[in-house]
Formats: structure tokens, sequence, C-alpha cells
């Protein structure tokens, strides 16, 4: 079992900046692929970036690419998304998710998730 903790969303500005953090606590983080998804009223949740075990490779969904960056220490059991340039369409529940699958795209291939941090970019 993994259990991860989500924090940092809040309300910004469009244009502004948030860094969301994901605590892991339970079996060896570095065993893990995480993720980041969202989910927006009324729509399906979406991935929003991943990171391989080691950190080595990432995976950003075209929405985001050049304003998001993910990142983790495995030595603190913590993942990172540091969101730049925020738009009123970033606007979701935003969930962290741990995976033995490898770097997944889906959201399918994390079995373990947190309970989420809202994200709400004003315009």
């Amino acid at each position: 079992q993994v259990q991860l903790v989500e924090s940092g969303g809040g309300l910004v500005q469009a244009g502004g900046s948030l860094r969301l953090s994901c605590a892991a606590s339970g079996r060896t983080f570095s065993n893990y692929a995480m993720g980041w998804f969202r989910q927006a009223p009324g729509k399906e949740r979406e991935t929003v970036a991943a990171i391989s075990c080691s950190g080595g490779s990432t995976y950003y969904a075209d929405s985001v690419k050049g304003r998001f960056t993910i990142s983790r220490g495995n030595a603190k059991n913590m993942v990172y998304l540091q969101m730049n340039s925020l738009k009123p369409e970033d606007t979701a529940v935003y969930y962290c998710a741990a995976g033995t699958r490898g770097l997944g795209v889906s959201q399918y291939s994390y079995e373990y998730w947190g309970q989420g941090t809202q994200v709400t970019v004003s315009s």
C-alpha cells in the first residue's frame, strides 16, 4: 500500500504559478512511477504529467508542455508539479498517483491515488 497526500492547491490569477506537492508513505517510493492527473467539473479525468521511478523520463500532456514541470525527490518521498503561466482552463482538482507498471500515460497504469487538491485559476 502507498498513501498519497497532495498539497499546494489554491486560487491564482491567470499567468500566475503554483507548486503542487505529493507526499508518499508506505512502501519503497522509488519503486513507483508517479503521475499527476486533473479533473474539471463535468469532464473526464485527464493525464497532466508523469515521471519514471528514477526521474529520468517524463511525459507531459500537450496542453501543459512548456508550462508545467514534474519532478520527484526519492529521498524525501515527494513528487512535485510546478505550474507556470496558468490559464483558467487549468482549473481542476489535481490528483497524484503511484503505479508499478512503469511510466504510464493512462490513469489505468496507476494503482494508488491521493484525495486531490483544488486549483482554481481566475481570469
